[in-house]
């Protein structure tokens, strides 16, 4: 039997929308194309629209674009994702992502530029897990 994991208390966690997890260095935000079809009707255009404008494709995956600054092209500045409610798996679950809920350490490194852990909404141990599973594998977009 393994021992619980260290968040087995919960852990705190209540999005603030400050960007801190949307801007600075770049990366990938990758979608699926079920992800790019509701981000585009939240947007009110239509999908080819949003991929070719919004999207780009690496390594045969989707990922959204970035800003010249590496900040994410659906953050606004003051305003957050324009896409909150439907923003991709990959956001939805940050900050349970595994390499972040592995220890105390690596959550305490994230907290510090994130306002929002610690605070906000109790997260249960369960649903950390839920959100830190990897997803269900849907095949490349």
């Amino acid at each position: 039997m393994s021992a619980p994991p260290w968040y087995a208390a919960g852990l705190r966690f209540g999005c603030r929308r400050c960007g801190a997890c949307c801007t600075g260095a770049p990366g990938y935000v990758w979608l699926q194309l079920e992800d790019a079809t509701a981000i585009a009707a939240a947007l009110g255009m239509g999908s080819s629209d949003f991929v070719a404008g919004y999207t780009r494709r690496v390594d045969g995956r989707l990922s959204l674009r970035e800003e010249s600054d590496g900040n994410c092209v659906l953050f606004e500045s003051g305003a957050g994702c324009c896409a909150y409610d439907v923003r991709p798996r990959q956001c939805r679950t940050w900050p349970f992502w595994p390499r972040i809920v592995a220890t105390p350490a690596a959550w305490r490194r994230e907290a510090a530029d994130c306002p929002g852990m610690d605070s906000g909404e109790w997260i249960g141990p369960e649903e950390i897990e839920r959100r830190s599973a990897p997803p269900p594998c849907a095949g490349k977009p």
